[in-house]
């Protein structure tokens, strides 16, 4: 885990836990297929991206608008907290509000295969940056001459 203070350390951890996410998109994506004709079924997703946009933005804004509170016992609570962006797990959630078909399950194998293909490319760009990050530190830390 490569969490800092600077950017370097944050920017390789949030690489690394959009890396997790990919790896437990493909595994959801892969049980919704290995599903498709299982009646009742009801298909998977996993959100991850849309809540650490919220943690990072909150950062943003508590720097921006926080209003200075004096906070002279530890009952007291600051006017703007941002949310840790550490905290944000990979969320699994059930679709049961949609169909595909009559026997209730809701799995299209085309839809499928298509978030298969982006979380793919997610996961190569991901792994490419980070790959990068590590050569460009590489090259920082080797000793000259």
């Amino acid at each position: 885990m490569f969490i800092d203070n600077g950017y370097w350390g944050k920017t390789q951890y949030l690489l690394e836990r959009g890396l997790d996410t990919e790896v437990i998109r493909r595994r959801v994506i892969a049980d919704n297929l290995a599903n498709v004709d299982v009646p009742h079924f009801k298909r998977s997703e996993v959100t991850f991206e849309a809540q650490l946009r919220r943690a990072l933005d909150s950062e943003k804004y508590v720097k921006e608008n926080a209003v200075p509170a004096k906070l002279t016992d530890t009952r007291h609570i600051p006017f703007f907290r941002p949310l840790d962006y550490t905290k944000v797990q990979p969320k699994v959630h059930i679709d049961y509000l949609s169909t595909m078909r009559n026997d209730g399950n809701n799995v299209d194998p085309e839809h499928e295969a298509t978030e298969a293909i982006k979380s793919k490319l997610r996961y190569q760009g991901l792994a490419q940056v980070m790959a990068s990050n590590f050569r460009k530190m590489n090259i920082v830390i080797r000793p000259v001459g």
